[in-house]
């Protein structure tokens, strides 16, 4: 091979257009309108050809056409008023400022695998992306001190195609980081900054790229550089390609490799947000970097970095998280484990629900989980389902005190409004909604929206998403190699005037994208109804080794082919962010029918619900929360079936029924001047009480003040004076967890109290009967041994008992410490609980350990409950 010397070369701007460089270099514009109208008026056919990237339009316009805008004056002022509003949202107040203005800024760090923010950037795939993205979006917007780090992809994510057949095929396209909106780090010198991580074969090394999201700054590594092997070249080549090993390979690039590319730019985070599992391993580096600068032990370091670290846990679908056999975690550990200071079995623990268990896989969330003091999941359900699925990490703990929380996802509601819908919200409102979408009174004022122009306002875009479809399709036929004589029913494609249903996702059996196939008659029966026709968008892709998913868009295209269903039902290939926003924004009706509970949240359905469409979905994720019944509508109700194909069964009738007794009528009845006045009101309260509940502003808010500042305090108090505070939690651990076994509840002593009303109460030794309002006084003898009663809290734990005596969803009161009883530690503690309503119950004592630096009482791992030998003793007052 010739040696080859690169050089770049930059698009010529011209010096009235040279802001043009400055704004495109942001992705600022992508959820700004009047931002992409400067790109689209400088050539809109080669906007599009470029996929609507500024970088790549810019530097592929001719210098003719760049001479004639510079010239147009009306262009060049308004792109100095843009480059003006670019300025002053860079630098200008923020919410974070006016909600901390007393705190020191902590520095936030964003690890994910991928980040969905425009698809002129295709380092993504879908749900998780797309979340992090707007994620990114709404930090920026609020001002939060946040950084993001993911891996920069040279062929990203797969483009997808079917073939003649219906089969999904997968190709990959290279990325051109010279033309896209990155920028390469570099050092002093001017030479790409570098950082190493140590493999197997020796150290890889990976430069760095810069994205600018508005005031946030997202970080890429990529290995395709020169320095490494063909092989090592490869880590950074497709997201969530390869095998296991692949992903292993990855997941320390993206961890290790992340933290310290921070650290070669100075970057010294407070707190560590993990967005799922793959950049868990980052948590061992935080922990090696703190042994090597400040002389700690494993444990001390593990309690510092702990206290500063946050994950969030997005599948409940144990198959969908990342586990390594224990030989590929030796191979790449083997010479980590000296630099923490601990062995094999213990490092190997990290990642087990049961550290003895030498045949447990190694697992990435439960890593993320040991070494994080804030959890949560992606909604209520989601947190709940976390809860009892990860419970075993925290053996006796009650499951509604396991310490998962929730925080609902939300969507970026600027950055997926369309462009009518946005300039609507202007003028009834107010200019500046988007800065105020968290606040439900802002959209009361839907209300004062007339009927008509909402309702002409979602058709537009109706109409568009249908011009686009139709287009795209021929596309697609051009490329099956269809006949031209066919090409043109592909413009008769789809009615403005119909219904739409629009169907958008990852194609995973669990969310069955072919549950509406199941009764063919009754589904062509609906699309061709003559005066009330119903019409279906499908899109998305299965995941290359996912042979059942690519089997579910295989029966939709021969369904269309069996039942001549082409011109009502319409597959549109290669689901990516550009073909996401044409569909929530034009659909009528956006369905989503995962199989409960297997759905963690979903956000399709929210960017859909703020440009006017109406949810209909089963029970499950965000829509257990999302759900009125005056906004939308619910298949079924999250019922549990042993039977998946009686359940398909039962929910597609489910849908049926609605579609013919309550939408298809509610669309379709119009008032005296045509409009559908009941479905209008209805599309208003589900934008009135979606909008401000599920935006990624509300979400980002809530992780500042739940996790992000709380954290960053804990790791401030935690680390200052040498890491006296941790170095003295963890000695503190190491005893209480020492000293535990000699831990007694010897007697439990119940008083029973009259009722409100003075009336006696009635008991017998084994069940009290008492009234509302009765009070039970308990005091508890407990043996302490040499813990000393102020490390301890002992608490009545009580509740409603199901038919098997155990406590569920209880609740917790502190008893206050009375006396010692003798010199052998045993001391008295005494509560009261009050019966506030009828039933069964039961009471419980236990005993936790307490000290004021524990993020949560249960993170020691240690709680001791009254046991069936302790004596007690009952008695009325």
């Amino acid at each position: 091979m010739p040696s080859v010397r690169s050089f770049m070369v930059l698009p010529a701007l011209p010096d009235t257009l040279k802001e043009l460089e400055f704004i495109a270099k942001n992705m600022f514009w992508c959820w700004n309108l009047e931002f992409v109208e400067l790109f689209k008026h400088i050539d809109n056919k080669l906007w599009k050809a470029c996929n609507h990237n500024p970088i790549k339009l810019l530097g592929a316009v001719s210098q003719e056409n760049l001479d004639a805008l510079a010239e147009n004056q009306g262009y060049v002022c308004q792109l100095k008023r843009a480059a003006e509003k670019l300025k002053l949202y860079l630098e200008g107040p923020t919410w974070f400022e006016k909600v901390n203005s007393k705190c020191t800024e902590p520095t936030i760090a964003y690890f994910c695998a991928e980040f969905g923010i425009h698809e002129s950037l295709p380092i993504y795939s879908g749900g998780l992306g797309l979340l992090a993205g707007d994620h990114l979006k709404s930090a920026s917007d609020l001002g939060i001190p946040l950084v993001a780090v993911g891996l920069l992809y040279q062929k990203g994510y797969f483009r997808q195609y079917l073939n003649i057949d219906g089969w999904q095929q997968e190709v990959y396209a290279e990325n051109d980081f010279y033309n896209m909106p990155l920028e390469l780090i570099r050092d002093k010198n001017e030479q790409p900054l570098t950082i190493g991580v140590e493999y197997p074969g020796g150290t890889v090394h990976a430069q760095i790229w810069c994205i600018s999201v508005g005031r946030v700054k997202l970080y890429l590594m990529d290995t395709n550089i020169p320095a490494n092997s063909s092989h090592d070249r490869q880590i950074t080549s497709n997201l969530y390609g390869g095998d296991r090993e692949m992903r292993i390979r990855q997941e320390i690039m993206l961890g290790i490799g992340g933290l310290r590319a921070l650290r070669a730019m100075n970057i010294n985070p407070t707190v560590c947000h993990m967005n799922e599992g793959h950049a868990a391993f980052m948590a061992l580096e935080r922990i090696r970097l703190l042994l090597a600068d400040k002389n700690m032990t494993f444990d001390e370091a593990f309690e510092a970095t702990k206290a500063g670290n946050v994950f969030t846990i997005h599948t409940p679908v144990k198959a969908g998280l990342d586990e390594f056999p224990i030989e590929m975690i030796d191979k790449y550990f083997a010479g980590y484990f000296p630099s923490l200071g601990i062995g094999k079995k213990e490092f190997l623990g990290l990642g087990r629900m049961n550290p003895d268990n030498d045949t447990e896989l190694f697992k990435m969330p439960i890593l993320a989980m040991k070494l994080s003091a804030y959890r949560n999941g992606v909604s209520k359900l989601h947190g709940e389902v976390s809860r009892q699925m990860w419970a075993g990490l925290w053996p006796g703990v009650p499951i509604n005190e396991v310490p998962i929380k929730a925080i609902t996802n939300g969507a970026h509601c600027k950055g997926w409004l369309s462009g009518e819908m946005n300039s609507l919200f202007e003028r009834y409102l107010g200019p500046n909604w988007a800065d105020e979408t968290a606040a439900k009174s802002i959209w009361e004022n839907i209300d004062q929206i007339p009927d008509e122009e909402l309702w002409r306002t979602h058709q537009r875009s109706k109409v568009s998403l249908i011009a686009f479809a139709r287009t795209r399709l021929k596309a697609q036929m051009q490329q099956r190699g269809t006949y031209h004589t066919e090409l043109n029913w592909a413009e008769e494609v789809l009615d403005p005037e119909a219904l739409t249903i629009g169907f958008a996702r990852r194609f995973a059996t669990y969310k069955r994208g072919n549950l509406l196939l199941t009764d063919p008659q009754r589904l062509m029966k609906l699309l061709n109804n003559p005066s009330r026709p119903v019409q279906i968008i499908f899109a998305g892709k299965a995941h290359p080794s996912d042979t059942e998913g690519k089997e579910i868009i295989r029966q939709i295209m021969h369904f269309v082919t069996k039942y001549d269903a082409r011109r009502r039902i319409v597959f549109l290939e290669d689901y990516d962010i550009n073909v996401a926003r044409y569909l929530v924004r034009g659909v009528d009706v956006w369905l989503n029918n995962p199989r409960p509970p297997m759905e963690a949240s979903g956000t399709s359905g929210m960017k859909a619900a703020i440009n006017g469409a109406l949810n209909m979905s089963t029970y499950d994720g965000w829509w257990c929360e999302g759900y009125t019944p005056e906004g939308g509508w619910i298949i079924g109700a999250g019922e549990n079936y042993q039977d998946a194909g009686y359940q398909d069964t039962v929910e597609s009738q489910a849908i049926y029924n609605m579609l013919e007794n309550e939408i298809v009528p509610l669309f379709y009845t119009r008032s005296a001047d045509g409009l559908p006045r009941a479905w209008v009101r209805r599309v208003k309260n589900s934008i009135k009480w979606i909008a401000p509940r599920f935006s990624t502003h509300r979400m980002v808010a809530d992780y500042t003040r739940k996790f992000y500042n709380p954290a960053a305090a804990k790791w401030k108090y935690l680390t200052a004076e040498a890491m006296l505070r941790a170095k003295e939690l963890s000695t503190w651990k190491s005893t209480i967890k020492s000293a535990w076994p000699a831990v007694d509840i010897k007697d439990v002593q119940i008083q029973i109290g009259n009722n409100g009303d003075g009336d006696s109460v009635h008991t017998d030794s084994k069940q009290p009967t008492l009234k509302v309002g009765s009070e039970l006084k308990v005091k508890a003898l407990v043996r302490l041994g040499k813990v000393d009663p102020d490390n301890v809290s002992v608490e009545l734990y009580f509740g409603p008992i199901d038919a098997w005596g155990d406590i569920r969803e209880g609740s917790a009161v502190k008893m206050d410490y009375k006396q010692s009883e003798s010199h052998d530690g045993e001391h008295w503690f005494a509560g009261v609980m009050r019966c506030k309503t009828s039933g069964r119950h039961g009471l419980a004592v236990r005993v936790l350990p307490k000290h004021d630096d524990l993020v949560n009482p249960h993170e020691v791992g240690l709680i001791l409950w009254e046991s069936a030998n302790a004596k007690t003793g009952t008695a009325n007052n």
